[in-house]
């Protein structure tokens, strides 16, 4: 059958980005079922035994209380269900100092279509044909921004700074404040903190002075922290949200052990908070209440914040450890090599300057000896020209075992190294 699909449709029923790899990789699995792969690819959250046991625990408790009901069996209100919402808030009243009403809060199917609703809301055609702008600060940045825009056009990043120590093989991105433009144009802003893929923190002041640029326009700044504190907290540095008027916080239960669930919350100025849930009575009425219902029950017990302080933020800063060591101790010091320093999230990030091959073409080396990553050019969108750059980078992940870790850095210093040894190559 031939499918007559409309623009949008096409648009939104093409793989994008990772998504468009990850079903490479699950053909590579599948038609090599005799060779052994380490996946150093994956953005699943482990399944933690004390975390799942939290789950277990505010589960039976749902199951067993006379709130089931109201729960599975009614429709409720657009915003979210008003028990987790009113958690919400008092955490955040608390825990932060802040004076937030249940007017300042919508909880969506998870995050990813919280920035739909927001690209689509600030970003793309105004009435009179106007392109509003949906601003990246810096790339590399989450691969999932790119498709959520129903008019990619308006989806813009910006290279940004490197700040490069050769000798420790380390190296850090930062916005290039002298090449950011903000402008009565600009939509909306928006960026991952903890960063997926790099880990990247953005500093107080850095975002001090990207909402300094947006808020003589009005410009609303969706800061992602899908990764930061307070759940699932993997911020492996020092770190607190940042508020304001024309800043939205916007969190995700995923990597607290709730991926299933698909709970997103946005937090920030009323009236952002009512266009955003105009979008979503429209598509969904409102999202489902049970997995709501059970970390209203996480926050309200403190369980929640202590798995992601004591169980979850140990666990994979531990992982990074393992990754790091590992890199310094078989990566070759002559190479130009470089980790991105990670301050949070689950990923680590590498770079290699000058590499005589594409992501893409190391990605596939890598795999003939078992071992997968994502190559770094997904993790760009928005960028107007091609920079080399963003050739040169791939992402591990931090999911896979101490083992297969350690294992997977191996295997990828001695491909490495026999890459560069086919090509001149500058010192570092």
């Amino acid at each position: 059958m031939t499918l007559n699909l409309s623009q949008i449709g096409v648009q939104m029923s093409s793989l994008t980005g990772v998504r468009g790899m990850m079903k490479d990789v699950q053909e590579t699995l599948q038609s090599k079922q005799g060779q052994e792969f380490l996946v150093l690819s994956a953005g699943n959250p482990l399944l933690l035994p004390k975390v799942e046991q939290m789950w277990r625990e505010c589960d039976a408790e749902l199951l067993a209380s006379c709130e089931y009901g109201e729960v599975v069996c009614r429709y409720g209100s657009s915003q979210g269900y008003v028990p987790f919402i009113q958690a919400i808030a008092a955490y955040f009243n608390r825990r932060y100092g802040l004076s937030l009403s249940e007017r300042n809060i919508l909880i969506t199917p998870g995050s990813q279509m919280l920035y739909f609703y927001a690209a689509n809301a600030f970003g793309g055609y105004t009435r009179d044909k106007e392109l509003k702008q949906i601003v990246l600060p810096l790339s590399p940045e989450y691969t999932g921004y790119g498709g959520i825009s129903l008019a990619p056009e308006a989806l813009v990043s910006y290279k940004p700074t490197l700040d490069i120590d050769s000798s420790s093989h380390r190296f850090k991105y930062h916005p290039d404040f002298n090449n950011l433009v903000i402008t009565e144009n600009t939509g909306c802003i928006i960026f991952s903190r903890p960063c997926n893929p790099t880990g990247n923190i953005l500093s107080n002041d850095e975002i001090k002075k990207i909402v300094a640029l947006a808020r003589p326009y009005n410009i609303p700044v969706f800061i992602d922290s899908a990764y930061g504190p307070p759940f699932p907290a993997l911020n492996f540095q020092d770190m607190i949200p940042v508020f304001g008027e024309n800043i939205v916080h916007c969190m995700s239960f995923s990597k607290a052990g709730l991926p299933g669930e698909r709970i997103g919350v946005a937090i920030g100025d009323y009236k952002i908070i009512e266009v955003l849930e105009s979008f979503q009575t429209n598509l969904c009425i409102h999202p489902s209440h049970y997995g709501q219902a059970i970390a209203a029950r996480a926050i309200n017990s403190g369980a929640l914040e202590f798995v992601s302080q004591e169980v979850i933020r140990p666990f994979y800063k531990n992982k990074f450890s393992v990754l790091e060591a590992k890199l310094d101790q078989v990566m070759p010091k002559d190479l130009p090599w470089f980790l991105h320093r990670c301050e949070g999230a689950i990923y680590g990030w590498l770079w290699f300057k000058n590499l005589p091959i594409s992501d893409w073409d190391l990605y596939e080396k890598l795999k003939h000896v078992g071992v997968i990553v994502v190559p770094g050019r997904f993790f760009f969108p928005g960028l107007e020209k091609d920079w080399s750059h963003q050739y040169q980078c791939i992402r591990i992940s931090l999911t896979a075992s101490d083992q297969d870790i350690e294992t997977g850095i191996e295997r990828l210093a001695e491909v490495v190294q026999n890459v560069y040894q086919s090509a001149v190559v500058p010192s570092i």
